[in-house]
């Protein structure tokens, strides 16, 4: 094999030897990846949960702060590639906070820190060196209201290709990313209306197709469905199974059967006395619905609690 070039000391393990692989990388993406010092073929491929499952994040240790307040402690665990992972438990058990930490959205908020380390493939997302811009084009986020930019439909899924070089066929874009997120029969005839014209299952729909048009590897949905009626809430999960073949879901939901119908695996979470939020369980699906280990996950999804 070729010999491994030096890397400085100081680099650590983020620095993925990202010119090694640039001959079997496209140009944009290997300028996309020295922002970000990864390979991003590398990750978690040693680290099977089974024969099927690879890892893409590891969480260690993670504590999240708002100031002095402690909102989420210690929470270890792994988060697998291609799967659908929901996020339940009572309100104020720091769901949302712990999602919001996968793509550095908290960086938003002055007084948000961390301690511990979210890796992913085995980077760790919130050292100084990595391009939190370039953390977000790959980690997208869909949000609880259905927020489409005041622009018409094809302006919406153009924006962010833009912004981020996208050097291809934009209109064929705007066509795959809206058959992907399944609205383009509703909205092919009308690309030029404005995205907020559209109805609330529409628009979130359509916010779905805005973020997978960067192509994203990871999306997170906060509570995507809380704000839609039963119809448009089966649409969008039938839909998060169609993007689960070439994205990783993680989903914060306060809907159990959502969580039940439409995730692989699910973490409980709740607050304890401290009003810190923990995770207290995280299995397959099935298991923490029909076969809890822990008592509080049992009380919580049979309606005892919560």
């Amino acid at each position: 094999g070729r010999p491994m070039t030096e890397q400085p000391r100081d680099q650590g393990p983020v620095a993925a030897n990202v010119q090694a692989d640039a001959s079997k990388e496209s140009g944009q993406r290997v300028g996309s990846m020295q922002k970000m010092k990864v390979d991003v073929g590398g990750g978690g491929e040693q680290m099977a949960i089974d024969d099927e499952t690879k890892v893409l994040f590891e969480v260690e240790d993670l504590n999240c702060y708002y100031g002095d307040f402690r909102a989420v402690r210690d929470v270890n665990m792994t988060v697998p590639m291609n799967r659908i992972t929901a996020f339940i438990g009572p309100s104020g058990c720091g769901k949302s906070t712990l999602l919001r930490w996968f793509n550095r959205m908290n960086d938003l908020v002055p007084v948000a820190h961390i301690t511990g380390s979210i890796k992913y493939h085995g980077v760790d997302l919130n050292d100084p060196r990595v391009d939190a811009v370039e953390v977000r084009r790959r980690i997208g986020m869909v949000f609880q209201k259905p927020n489409p930019f005041p622009k018409s439909i094809k302006e919406n899924i153009m924006f962010g290709a833009r912004i981020s070089g996208y050097s291809g066929n934009l209109d064929e874009l705007v066509e795959k990313s809206l058959r992907r997120a399944a609205i383009w029969d509703e909205v092919k005839d009308k690309l030029d209306q404005p995205g907020t014209a559209l109805s609330g299952g529409q628009q979130q729909r359509l916010c779905i197709a805005r973020a997978i048009a960067v192509e994203p590897d990871v999306i997170l949905m906060d509570e995507p469905c809380s704000a839609l009626d039963p119809v448009a809430t089966l649409k969008i999960e039938e839909l998060m199974f169609e993007l689960r073949d070439e994205n990783t879901i993680l989903i914060v939901t306060h809907n159990m059967q959502q969580a039940a119908r439409a995730s692989d695996e699910t973490v409980f979470m709740t607050m304890g006395e401290d009003r810190a939020g923990y995770v207290v369980e995280k299995g397959p699906t099935t298991e923490i619905f029909t076969n809890p280990k822990h008592q509080l996950t049992e009380d919580y999804v049979s309606g005892r609690f919560g």
